[in-house]
């Protein structure tokens, strides 16, 4: 069933200068050999507008695009219980319209995208670990009467580990609810990528390729979007194959542990969005094909 495909965030850029649609990344996918789309619904939104879910998933249809997964982000942490449970509710309004685009598996988040140094710890999940856990249940129950699976990723700057990704997954204890396993991510809290990908691959719902230009904190690489690990060491988006990361030891674990899902590339280079896109697709199918 194995099938290569793109996340809309990789073209962000056109969707947030509204140089494309959403609808024109379907078709820009379908056009260069992706079998699939993830939305992650930054440049667009389908939450407060059916017709767009609507014409989403007609356009997929009629190209023979899968619609593969749903992202977004989201914070258990609130500072109230009537918080806490409005962001409940909210990611419940989301499974609606995940379930009306007739996707089956959505990611979501239990912290903040950005946090302050001093709650990229360990201390800061143990403290909020309950919280966490809970609404992930609940979210996991409402989705369940759909047959949808929710995921937690190894994203952001706390719950980023595989062994905090476990933690939380053994804690919530739902059969619908796994792991976004993105090949990347694990280098953001300065974790080999290898180390986390083995340990984490039999909990994935869903594969993300990335790949990252790496240096050390004491090099300076200069301008260039360069953003900063939580022990400072720099990462740059990169072409999948064209950085650091070891893609073929990545996709043998990968393949070797029969996983047979969807492969979405996530592009966040400098290089045009659409080459940068184009690229990762092919060198996933291919090193796909290549590795045994």
């Amino acid at each position: 069933m194995m099938k290569v495909g793109l996340s809309t965030y990789s073209l962000v850029r056109e969707l947030r200068d509204e140089k494309m649609t959403v609808l024109d990344v379907i078709q820009w996918i379908a056009d260069n050999g992706g079998e699939h789309m993830e939305i992650v619904p930054y440049g667009f939104s389908v939450v407060d507008n059916v017709e767009l879910a609507d014409q989403i998933k007609e356009k997929a249809a009629s190209l023979g695009i899968e619609l593969s997964a749903y992202s977004l982000p989201a914070n258990f942490v609130q500072e109230t219980q009537e918080a806490f449970e409005e962001e409940v509710e909210r990611l419940k309004t989301h499974v609606d319209i995940v379930n009306r685009l007739g996707i089956k598996i959505m990611r979501h988040d239990v912290t903040a995208f950005t946090l302050p140094k001093e709650d990229m710890t360990i201390h800061y999940f143990d403290k909020h670990l309950s919280k966490l856990v809970e609404g992930s249940q609940l979210v996991a129950d409402y989705a369940a009467k759909f047959g949808i699976t929710t995921t937690i990723e190894n994203h952001g700057f706390n719950v980023q580990t595989s062994d905090r990704v476990q933690r939380i997954i053994h804690a919530v204890n739902r059969e619908n609810f796994k792991t976004t396993l993105d090949v990347g991510n694990f280098l953001c809290i300065d974790e080999d990528p290898l180390v986390g990908v083995k340990k984490n691959i039999k909990y994935a719902a869903t594969v993300h390729f990335k790949d990252f230009y790496i240096r050390p904190y004491y090099e300076n690489p200069g301008d260039g979007v360069w953003f900063r690990t939580v022990n400072e060491n720099y990462l740059r988006g990169a072409i999948v194959g064209h950085g650091d990361l070891n893609i073929r030891e990545i996709m043998k674990i990968v393949k070797r542990s029969g996983y047979d899902g969807y492969l979405t590339v996530e592009f966040e280079g400098m290089e045009d969005s659409k080459i940068g896109s184009k690229i990762g697709m092919d060198n996933v199918r291919r090193l796909w094909n290549e590795v045994e």
